[in-house]
């Protein structure tokens, strides 16, 4: 195990609204308020979203990703990490979401269009040394402890 610790710098609140990007609206905002290290809680809907639900085979390096459609308007929950890979944000976002009796949940990496609103709450994490790197085994950027 490995860790760091720092303390919470400032709060972001934004209202992503009905059409946008989610992703592209989180990745603006991060960007535009110099964000290096974070982590983002989101809740609202969206129209329809694309999301990663595993790994297609449990044992495979570098693992195969699961893909799952889902189509909307349906109701998210979701939280997330940021940090830096080659100096650009990289946010890792897992959400649930469900519409009646259908549910996902999963890592959120395509695009996806909000349906009316997502609220999103952006909390900078302060003085951590911590960054995203590719990982030659698995072909994944990882978080890296250690660096910045």
């Amino acid at each position: 195990m490995k860790y760091t610790a720092g303390k919470i710098g400032r709060v972001v609140v934004a209202k992503i609204e009905d059409g946008d990007d989610l992703l592209d609206n989180l990745c603006a905002i991060v960007k535009k308020e110099k964000i290096l290290s974070g982590v983002v809680f989101l809740i609202g809907a969206l129209n329809k979203n694309k999301l990663v639900c595993g790994p297609l085979k449990g044992s495979a390096v570098p693992p195969l990703p699961f893909w799952r459609d889902f189509s909307g308007p349906a109701e998210i929950i979701g939280t997330g990490t940021i940090f830096r890979t080659k100096g650009e944000p990289k946010i890792h976002l897992h959400i649930s979401t469900g519409r009646g009796d259908k549910t996902l949940v999963g890592c959120l990496r395509d695009k996806s269009k909000v349906s009316l609103i997502v609220e999103a709450v952006i909390m900078e994490i302060k003085g951590v040394k911590a960054c995203r790197k590719l990982d030659p085994k698995t072909g994944l950027t990882l978080l890296d402890i250690g660096r910045s």
